[in-house]
């Protein structure tokens, strides 16, 4: 049972929304997963939901599911894109992954209006603005 199943600190793993400008010179904010760690993650699921309520009234977008069957040391992948329609909402990434012979979990949970201009910072692994998840 996951009760019973001991799950490690996650150190060195962020999920981070990029204000980034695609081929077509269009902006969109895109979700990506980092790894700093110097060894590989096996096996990652990420599984992404948005929740919240809007005029006293429950609104919640579908589950999406992705897996990657490995994520390189130090390095990053695009998880989705995100549609500004969803940033009044609670934006969940929940993140499971193998490393080095066990299992890792964390949530991860940008807060309603959290992704804005104002919370926008810079990080080596990109050359666009991002809001980091702390």
């Amino acid at each position: 049972m996951k009760k019973d199943i001991e799950f490690p600190q996650v150190e060195g793993v962020f999920v981070i929304i990029a204000k980034e400008t695609n081929e077509l010179n269009e902006t969109g904010w895109y979700v990506h997963l980092i790894n700093r760690n110097p060894y590989p993650l096996e096996n990652v699921f990420v599984t992404s939901k948005g929740y919240g309520t809007l005029n006293d009234e429950k609104q919640e977008t579908s589950i999406l599911r992705h897996h990657f069957p490995q994520i390189h040391e130090q390095s990053t992948v695009l998880i989705e894109p995100i549609d500004t329609s969803v940033f009044h909402l609670n934006n969940q990434y929940w993140v499971s992954y193998y490393a080095k012979g066990q299992l890792f979990d964390k949530k991860y949970i940008f807060l309603p209006d959290s992704i804005i201009e104002e919370n926008l910072t810079t990080i080596p692994e990109f050359e666009s603005p991002v809001v980091l998840h702390s």
